[in-house]
């Protein structure tokens, strides 16, 4: 069956504005179900979380729901979801807690294609032990992140790897299955950044190796919140810092302060609302998602060809080298013009994308600086792709 586009758009009251979002690897716009489940919660007699009255039961199935959402998206355990948020905000978390354990001589893996977030905390929590930090280099020339960059640096004291699911400058995906294999056999844990690649992509943490993999709702049509989800077991080993009140159990132990249940209600919402991106899904909602989101990459990687060779036939842009089969974002460059006037100029056309690093920070530094990057999400068109086209040719 065709993807509806008609249907899907409809479903994002924003759209309406007129703008063309080309911006959806920075946040995507929220679908209506989300808002009005935000919404509805917010007006509803919700308490703090207790047993002794209904307001308060009522937040404890909020939170209950909400795991068990994030965990069919991405295959996981509702009891191992842990929310935070920000992907940032828990991969601090994470790398605090991991770290303790670490000793002088210990060594982590990263990687110079990921987004800061999964690069900088390990680093400095490796400098607070003294830790050695190895890098994996990607090739410039293809955009790819080898695995055997990773195979050359993990080692007996290997102690955390720390990889990208999908690029979110270039789209690139990591083999990530093989490099956890390499990171398992030497006895390191593997944290995964499903950030980019889990709006895109269906998702089956098990498959990737992940012993954590962290994700953001507003990249999937969901609010301003992040999870992090692992083994409960896994999280079980860990103590974090914490309020000696606070839960001491998994995983409420890693969630500081009172969580939004209102935004909880929205990551719900989002989930429903990608498992029926595909009408023919049936099944449970976690085999919905899987096809669903099949669905809806199908659909992206045919504009995504129609924008990169559109892309590649206008005179004075250039793309930045990328591998085949990644996430529908390219960064590209116009001419001698800085990043940050290409993209004001779109934008005074009202065709939103963004310029600069992203977060990609090491990756630019070795590319030379900022560049222009295109996202496409479920709700873009053939008609803005041809818009941007149009756009930049002028």
């Amino acid at each position: 069956m065709p993807f509806d586009i008609a249907w899907v758009r409809a479903a994002y009251p924003a759209l309406a504005e007129g703008y063309v979002h080309f911006d959806g690897a920075a946040g995507t716009l929220v679908a209506a179900p989300v808002a009005d489940a935000i919404a509805a919660t917010l007006r509803a007699a919700v308490g703090n979380r207790t047993t002794v009255f209904a307001p308060g039961r009522r937040a404890g199935e909020i939170v209950a729901d909400a795991r068990r959402a994030v965990a069919d998206l991405v295959g996981a355990e509702p009891g191992g979801v842990v929310f935070g948020p920000s992907a940032t905000a828990l991969t601090y978390t994470v790398s605090r807690a991991l770290s303790a354990t670490w000793r002088p001589g210990d060594e982590v893996v990263v990687s110079r294609l990921d987004h800061d977030a999964n690069v900088r905390p390990w680093i400095q929590a490796a400098e607070r032990v003294g830790a050695v930090v190895r890098w994996a280099e990607f090739d410039p020339g293809t955009g790819a992140l080898p695995t055997e960059e990773f195979a050359e640096k993990i080692g007996p004291r290997t102690r955390l790897v720390a990889v990208t699911a999908a690029s979110n400058a270039i789209g690139t995906r990591p083999d990530v299955a093989k490099i956890a294999a390499h990171a398992h056999a030497a006895g390191a844990l593997v944290y995964v950044d499903g950030v980019h690649a889990g709006a895109h992509l269906p998702t089956d943490v098990a498959a990737l190796g992940a012993d954590f993999y962290v994700t953001s709702a507003y990249k999937w049509s969901g609010p301003h919140l992040a999870a992090c989800v692992a083994a409960p077991s896994t999280w079980e080993a860990l103590r974090p810092e914490k309020l000696a009140p606070s839960p001491d159990a998994v995983p409420e132990r890693f969630e500081f302060g009172t969580l939004s249940f209102e935004l909880l209600a929205g990551v719900t919402a989002a989930v429903d609302h990608l498992a029926q991106l595909d009408p023919a899904a049936t099944g449970e909602r976690r085999a919905r998602v899987l096809t669903s989101m099949a669905a809806a990459h199908a659909y992206t990687g045919g504009l995504f060809a129609k924008l990169t060779d559109g892309l590649r036939a206008i005179d004075g842009v250039t793309l930045l080298p990328a591998p085949p089969g990644g996430c529908p974002t390219v960064s590209f460059r116009l001419a001698d013009e800085p990043a940050e006037r290409t993209a004001r100029r779109l934008g005074d056309r009202n065709i939103c994308v963004f310029a600069g690093d992203y977060y990609a920070y090491e990756y630019f530094r070795r590319m030379g600086g900022p560049a222009v990057r295109a996202s496409l999400y479920h709700y873009n068109t053939a008609d803005e792709v041809d818009r941007l086209l149009a756009a930049l040719a002028a």
